[in-house]
């Protein structure tokens, strides 16, 4: 952050108009006076006492703006899983079970194509033909359009809030919303989750277990879904956890094509205005995520295979 171009005193002190005198002293208060290394123990310290900083384009602590949006990102990201999963599980499975068929050769086209989209590209030609054409989805102005009232705040998550308080009207209001923007990630994401459980099926498939289970007899459905697709999760349940954890840090094209209040947009606006403390807050917060994610993938490769266990 301290090699990038631009002085962010210049910025923040009314642009290259403003006083040398006015420039030093917010410099000085921004700590930018003090040597790199100094700077550097500085954040350290502070960031081992929960202190992130301060964003000097809200005038906001770090943490508390990042509170405030991070519910946001994260209810779009979970809802762009869930999509995705839904259609990229069966998708493979399909696949798996007809390797090499007509079937088999849709599903890796429609990977390919969602892989090789750009997100602002897929997202802008869902608003394109279901806000503009159709007329089918709201405005993709937010979370929630402006006539309808915001929940009270008890989660953060509106689609949560909303259903806490029985409001089914917002509830609507807020599904309709983040619809477009989750299958516009969901879209992204859909080729590895896809591929991987196509090709984990595929292994499974042809193991002797497999044979067994279908030469006494039993019915080709329990064979796919109790047997071959429960041994088949666990690189299923990696490449989801490395998903989940890779939309939530690029999301920000999709969050700034809907206008959506997130953290990635927030830390954009940051990064353009050479404000420094939401971007590292940002990354600390990314981080974080990531090692809980990965915490969390192994607690569950238990319970998707009793084989694996904690010791």
């Amino acid at each position: 952050m301290r090699v990038l171009p631009g002085d962010p005193a210049v910025f923040f002190a009314s642009g290259p108009s403003a006083g040398q005198q006015e420039i030093e002293d917010l410099r000085r208060s921004m700590g930018l006076d003090k040597p790199i290394p100094v700077q550097l123990a500085l954040y350290l310290r502070d960031v081992a006492t929960g202190n992130l900083g301060k964003s000097m384009t809200t005038g906001q602590p770090v943490v508390t703006d990042m509170a405030r949006r991070l519910p946001a990102s994260l209810e779009l990201t979970f809802t762009a899983l869930f999509i995705a999963l839904l259609v990229a599980l069966p998708l493979g499975i399909v696949a798996a079970l007809r390797p090499g068929s007509l079937v088999d050769h849709a599903v890796r086209f429609i990977c390919t194509l969602g892989v090789c989209m750009p997100t602002f590209v897929s997202g802008l030609l869902l608003i394109y033909v279901f806000y503009y054409l159709l007329g089918w989805a709201p405005d993709p102005t937010g979370r929630i359009d402006i006539f309808s009232a915001s929940p009270p705040d008890i989660t953060g998550f509106l689609l949560v809030d909303f259903a806490i308080t029985g409001d089914l009207q917002g509830w609507w209001a807020a599904f309709t919303q983040i619809i477009l923007p989750a299958c516009t990630m969901a879209l992204f994401v859909l080729a590895p989750l896809a591929r991987m459980t196509r090709a984990s099926m595929l292994s499974v498939l042809g193991s002797d277990f497999i044979r067994t289970a279908r030469s006494v007899g039993l019915p080709g459905s329990r064979v796919t879904v109790t047997y071959a697709l429960r041994n088949a999760l666990l690189p299923v349940l990696t490449i989801a956890g490395i998903v989940f954890s890779t939309m939530l840090g690029a999301n920000v094209l999709v969050e700034k094509v809907f206008s959506w209040p997130g953290v990635a947009s927030y830390t954009l606006d940051a990064l353009v205005a050479s404000d420094y403390a939401p971007v590292q807050g940002f990354v600390l917060l990314m981080a974080g995520i990531f090692v809980l994610v990965n915490l969390i993938v192994d607690i569950l490769y238990g319970i998707a295979d009793p084989r694996v266990s904690i010791e």
